[in-house]
């Protein structure tokens, strides 16, 4: 599979994706300058930058890097017999968010335009939306707010008064879901400034999102790798722990000798 024909898929899907690229190699090593992977959020490696020890260290790069969305070049060296080292670039690909705007009010017409510049993608459709902002000041808010609450948004705003958000019949669980008034609170404010509000809570919302997101690691017992739980492939089952491996060869001196 053509590493960068894959990237170009997935992007244009907006699924996220991490592209690894060989920028350095020491011999032994197999890879060479120039070589790519990609590597998906359930941690699938597609492509080449090394043999079965490399592999495992790119994912768990890779899987960092979507976390946190930072670049990261890192020198891996073999543990292998091989030997050996290769350094690697790894660049997060994140599609941008995307954040419904229900409502014709002025505080709704202006978040558009400023979320925009920021490179969110805005639409009216709350379905599928990453964040959601109901600013229809009072016309059909229930309706809006049932649909919202029944999809996945992180963050779901309610352009209204506290005794209007009150005054809806939310459960304590939708409450908790639903941030009214929406936005950072800067006191008596116009429309313009309420989505300015608006937008600087999501800007927050959306670098504590990336915190929420946990890499689960576990260390080879044979060579001392950290092999990134989530789409490994080298796995084995011992007197009821399972031990991850970077490699069939760690696995199968594993079963040969049990630490």
């Amino acid at each position: 599979m053509n590493a960068l024909v894959e990237a170009g898929r997935l992007a244009a899907e907006g699924t996220p994706f991490a592209l690894a690229t060989v920028v350095g190699v020491e011999r032994p090593s197999s890879a060479r300058v120039g070589d790519r992977a990609l590597v998906t959020g359930d941690g699938e490696l597609h492509g080449w930058v090394g043999g079965a020890c490399t592999e495992p260290e790119v994912v768990r790069l890779s899987l960092a890097a979507l976390a946190d969305g930072g670049v990261r070049r890192e020198r891996i060296e073999s543990r292998c017999a091989s030997e050996g080292a290769v350094e690697v670039l790894i660049e997060p690909q994140l599609p941008a968010l995307s954040l419904a705007v229900v409502g014709d009010a002025p505080a709704a017409r202006t978040l558009r335009e400023l979320a925009g510049v920021l490179g969110w993608r805005v639409t009216s459709e709350i379905a599928g939306a990453d964040a959601v902002v109901i600013a229809s000041m009072g016309r059909d808010d229930e309706v809006a707010l049932e649909s919202a609450l029944a999809g996945d948004a992180g963050y779901i705003g309610l352009v209204a008064s506290a005794k209007r958000a009150a005054s809806l019949g939310l459960d304590e669980e939708a409450r908790a879901r639903v941030r009214s008034p929406a936005g950072l609170d800067l006191g008596p404010s116009s429309q313009e400034e309420i989505a300015v509000a608006i937008l600087a809570e999501l800007v927050a919302w959306r670098h504590t999102r990336s915190e929420d997101v946990l890499v689960e690691y576990a260390t080879d017992p044979i060579c001392g790798m950290s092999v990134a739980v989530v789409g490994a492939e080298h796995t084995l089952e011992h007197d009821g722990t399972t031990y991850y491996f970077c490699s069939a060869h760690c696995r199968k001196k594993f079963q040969a000798a049990p630490v």
